[in-house]
């Protein structure tokens, strides 16, 4: 019989673990998560967000930023030793590792905002400035992460293959998000792979966002650029719009982000439940993501699983004490889980949740 290689056209493959007491937690468990799901990818892009892992560092951001120009290099950080503290830099390490071709030249940088730079503006709109400032201004370098005890690590290649090259198992943090990338109508390059990640907000992504054009366009009022190529980039931009700039509650989001339908909302019988959907649908209906997704968030609290309203891309939830596990498939659950006390596929349009108990694992 001939051997053919089968692809699964529903990839890509997410995945994420929490220790909700905000225990450690090794590269190597979520190394082994996205390894479960590996046909789920074609070795067109492989990525890893780790929360936790600078403690010594915490009180500074941590830029992740690659660079396929030597130059750009240079102007980076001319440009961050003149806009901010620049506490430490240094090339992140990697292995040579077979199925991974060495790509862009990654560094990380941890900075503290100088306050009489903040006269204006919050900490943490300034770092977004800086942010946007650097992918746009700057062609060759790009920014792949930038909060507070965490970074981005991620490339072209199958997930277990680029956490091999970044040397995960030499990291611990409390909580860690995967992807595993299958493109579809995007470019496979290192800065496209997921996670996609600014300030806290982390975001991998399974689907196409059909809405992308609309949701970039709406972003872009408010000062953020997409410009790495992919459509989750527009994601995490909403995540830190709707959160962190406009203050609205999770509650809100998942209403803006996957909203009931227009029959749905009109058939609610609490008249104050349907005012609410109605007017969320309203004012924010430019940020409501269509197409078929599934997508795991992760913030400096937590981690959240989301699916759009016709569950058109799979998304599972399990728990074993205090681990909080999100896959693509109930198998990955098994390489990190042996005895999950409950599992479940959360509802269309509804989130799971696990919610850090411990303020001490974010600040280190």
């Amino acid at each position: 019989m001939e051997s053919r290689q089968y692809y699964v056209p529903s990839g890509c493959a997410t995945g994420g673990i929490l220790h909700e007491a905000g225990e450690p937690i090794s590269g190597c468990e979520i190394a082994a998560l996205m390894g479960a799901m590996h046909e789920r990818s074609n070795g067109l892009g492989g990525g890893f967000a780790g929360y936790g892992i600078y403690p010594e560092m915490a009180d500074c951001y941590a830029l992740h930023v690659m660079y396929d120009r030597e130059d750009k290099r240079r102007a980076v950080e001319e440009l961050l030793s003149g806009s901010t503290f620049l506490v430490r830099s240094e090339r992140i390490p990697t292995r040579s590792t077979a199925g991974v071709v060495p790509g862009p030249d990654v560094w990380r940088y941890f900075v503290q905002v100088p306050p009489r730079n903040l006269e204006s503006l919050t900490e943490e709109d300034y770092v977004v400035r800086l942010v946007m400032r650097i992918n746009l201004e700057l062609p060759g370098a790009w920014v792949i992460s930038s909060g507070r005890n965490l970074g981005v690590f991620k490339g072209v290649g199958y997930p277990e293959d680029i956490a091999n090259y970044y040397r995960l198992d030499e990291y611990k943090g409390y909580m860690w998000i995967g992807h595993g990338r299958f493109p579809t109508n995007t470019v496979a390059w290192w800065g496209g792979a997921h996670p996609f990640s600014l300030l806290e907000w982390s975001v991998v992504h399974n689907g196409e966002i059909s809405s992308y054009g609309i949701n970039r366009r709406y972003v872009e009022m408010f000062g953020y650029r997409c410009t790495l190529r992919t459509d989750t980039e527009v994601l995490v931009y909403l995540i830190d719009l709707l959160r962190r700039r406009h203050g609205l509650p999770w509650t809100a989001l998942w209403a803006i982000l996957a909203p009931p339908f227009w029959e749905q909302i009109e058939r609610m019988r609490d008249q104050h439940k349907r005012a609410a959907y109605t007017a969320l649908r309203q004012v924010y209906g430019s940020a409501m993501v269509n197409g078929p997704f599934s997508i795991i968030i992760a913030h400096s609290r937590g981690m959240i699983g989301l699916t759009d309203r016709v569950k058109l891309r799979p998304l599972v939830a399990a728990r074993a004490g205090a681990l909080f596990v999100l896959a693509s498939e109930e198998s990955a659950v098994s390489a990190v889980l042996r005895s999950p006390e409950a599992i479940w596929a959360p509802r269309a349009g509804f989130p799971a949740e696990g919610v850090l108990q411990r303020s001490e694992a974010v600040a280190g």
